[in-house]
């Protein structure tokens, strides 16, 4: 049986697709993190709940509030000069009323504390008075003084800033931390000492906006995270990680390293990796959280800025439990026996505590007294749960009755004010699992820049293929080794014909390949620093920043801008070729021109657009010398309109193949 072309093509598409989901089932996996061989990890005495380090004591989830300890982390405050000023409000009111109430030893702000955006959002900088802003807010609120506040530098803190400690360099001068990179602290509640360890992994010299988005930790900063986790290891018994970029964001280039995942899942101690950055995809993905394959869980916390969330994190006999909370929205409840089942983790925790717990145990904090909090399991009627201290509540359970598969625990909590809060969760004392959401897993768990690789390179071949391929074809039909096929799809005919154009042709492909290998802009990526952008990456200073989100711009100029410009000129061709094989030209209305030139306005436009940003954010030499932008909009411009009025010569090629078709369907009307 012979197969045709088109069947080929659809075959070897259906092997490559298989095999790359094949590769994303394996990647985006949580099973590994559950059961993964564990052998190289050091051993810590959190596997057994039978004695504690402290003289046989043994370690039971009653009614007591011992090995209980909670903190909060906040994300992407994003203080800015030009935008919303109820975010700094919200944001002293957080550092004084929601921190007095909750009273954490410790928070924890993962990056992007200031805006660094200017009025219209076209460029971006350091402003003194946004680091002013958000210092005076931890300045005068007391809040430095009433617990330990870490923070650690966003992108954004890092747009515009040519290197470390210059004078752009404000993360230095008015942060809390003040670290110039990663670093440890470590708080200590009941004789326990909990571990948090913040990963800068801010590009160093810091680019403006467009080409800064991923982090890169090279040689001396994962050198640095070892001595840091090994610190930690010989002091603390639970370790948190806490970053701005997710770990699906955070290059390794050195050879040498494993990468942060790697990093982490070496310490048995590594208990979570918090951090921010996505600001939930714009709300797409709300609870973007997953369990490595490592064994630890990554917890993306949304922003600040536009949601005013915040998280409460809590460790309750090594189990680690927490809760997003929206600004202003009390009571929070924070249930941490037992634990919710979707964020169980073997690997790391003694989950055989739950199992042996005698009593279901709840953090709450509000603005007034508790005045009512009951909870009840799975059908069971509701049962009073008893207030041990300020915010420690418990209720007697025999964990026996559900030893298999997964139950639902609901909390009822109201204040004295009316304000109430109902909480509904799964768990799980068997390790019945619950999924993480999908797209969660993709975002966290893959590779960002490998991702997004991926795209481009798709659009590139979306835009040569189609092209080259036919261009092959004519070529074999004109040499009579191959017949003419019959295509029925328009779009199939009007890429031959382009194909046949060489002073077309060539261009938009040299073009599309141009894209993968040459540079496409010169100018200043920082102020007074020149660079140069490849979409590998940007040369600036002697450094080769990644080029993640260079990959990102290139997608969407070769998607919207040069693969419609393609159709619309091919389309373009194909009447100029019918016209001239007929002699007919056919007489359309003005508003009929308009809507036939309405797609290429419109995408000019926009390339237009994003030159005139590219001008205001990097200057009027990085406008000139910008073959991605500037030399690409006259470049089109040219060939559309050069395709307006195709000489005769340049159709020869193609009535060579296809002017008896065009001869036989004139006849035929």
């Amino acid at each position: 049986m012979r197969l045709s072309f088109g069947a080929v093509l659809l075959i070897i598409f259906s092997i490559i697709l298989s095999l790359l989901l094949a590769n994303v089932a394996k990647i985006i996996s949580t099973e590994a993190g559950l059961y993964k061989n564990v052998e190289h990890i050091e051993t810590s005495d959190k596997k057994s709940s039978q004695n504690d380090n402290k003289g046989g004591y043994v370690k039971t989830l009653d009614d007591k509030p011992k090995e209980l300890m909670w903190f909060l982390q906040i994300s992407d405050i994003h203080v800015s000069k030009f935008k919303d000023e109820g975010r700094v409000k919200d944001f002293r009111e957080f550092c004084t009323k929601t921190v007095d109430i909750i009273k954490p030893p410790i928070v924890l702000a993962s990056g992007d504390l200031t805006d660094a955006k200017s009025k219209y959002i076209v460029s971006s900088s350091q402003y003194e008075e946004e680091w002013k802003t958000y210092n005076d807010v931890l300045e005068s609120s007391g809040v430095l003084k009433k617990l330990k506040w870490i923070d650690i530098r966003g992108n954004h803190d890092n747009f515009n800033v040519p290197a470390l400690f210059s004078h752009k360099d404000m993360y230095m001068t008015y942060s809390s931390a003040k670290k110039p990179r990663s670093y440890l602290e470590q708080v200590t509640v009941d004789n326990i000492t909990y571990n948090f360890i913040a990963v800068d992994g801010c590009l160093n010299p810091g680019p403006k906006r467009q080409f800064n988005f991923v982090g890169v930790l090279n040689r001396n900063d994962t050198n640095l995270l070892h001595n840091l986790a090994r610190e930690a290891h010989q002091k603390g018994s639970y370790t948190v990680w806490f970053g701005h970029f997710p770990t699906s964001c955070i290059l390794t280039p050195d050879d040498e390293s494993h990468g942060i995942r790697q990093i982490i899942g070496d310490y048995a101690e590594s208990m979570v990796y918090l951090c921010g950055h996505f600001h939930t995809f714009a709300g797409t993905v709300p609870r973007m959280y997953t369990l490595h394959h490592e064994g630890f869980l990554e917890l993306e916390l949304g922003d600040w800025m536009q949601n005013r969330l915040y998280r409460v994190v809590a460790f309750d006999h090594g189990l680690l439990s927490f809760v997003d909370v929206k600004h202003g929205k009390w009571p929070v409840v924070l249930v941490t026996n037992p634990k919710n089942a979707l964020f169980n983790a073997p690997v790391r925790e003694d989950i055989q505590l739950q199992r042996e717990s005698t009593h279901i145990r709840l953090l709450i904090f509000s603005t007034a007294p508790i005045v009512e909090c009951r909870v009840k399991i799975d059908t069971n009627s509701w049962r009073d749960c008893q207030k041990v201290t300020e915010n420690f509540y418990a209720a007697p359970w025999n964990p026996k009755n559900y030893l298999k598969g997964l139950h639902e625990i609901s909390v009822y909590v109201l204040d004295e004010h009316g304000q109430s809060r109902s909480v509904t969760q799964k768990f799980s004392l068997d390790g019945t699992r619950l999924p993480f959401d999908i797209m969660a897993r993709l975002v966290l768990m893959g590779e960002l820049n490998t991702i997004v690789k991926y795209f481009f390179f798709g659009a590139v071949l979306l835009c040569v293929i189609p092209l080259v391929t036919f261009k092959l074809w004519h070529i074999l039909v004109k040499r009579e080794i191959v017949q003419r096929p019959d295509l029925r799809l328009n779009w199939c005919k009007k890429m031959w014909l382009l194909s046949t154009v060489d002073r077309i042709f060539y261009p938009i492909v040299c073009y599309v390949l141009y894209l993968t290998v040459g540079p496409w802009a010169f100018g200043e990526v920082i102020d007074g620093h020149f660079g140069i952008v490849f979409v590998w990456g940007v040369l600036v200073d002697g450094v080769l920043l990644p080029g993640t989100l260079n990959y990102v711009h290139g997608f969407w100029q070769l998607l919207l801008c040069q693969f419609p410009l393609i159709n619309l000129i091919a389309g373009n061709v194909r009447r100029r070729f019918y016209v001239k094989q007929t002699g007919k030209m056919k007489e359309i209305s003005f508003c009929q021109k308009i809507k036939r030139h309405l797609a290429f306005s419109l995408i000019m436009t926009v390339e237009l657009t994003l030159s005139f940003i590219f001008f205001y954010e990097y200057g009027a030499i990085a406008f000139i010398v910008a073959p991605m932008r500037t030399w690409a909009l006259v470049l089109n411009i040219f060939l559309y309109l050069y395709s307006l009025n195709l000489p005769q010569e340049c159709l020869t090629s193609a009535a060579s193949v296809w002017s008896s078709e065009v001869k036989s369907t004139s006849s035929q009307e």
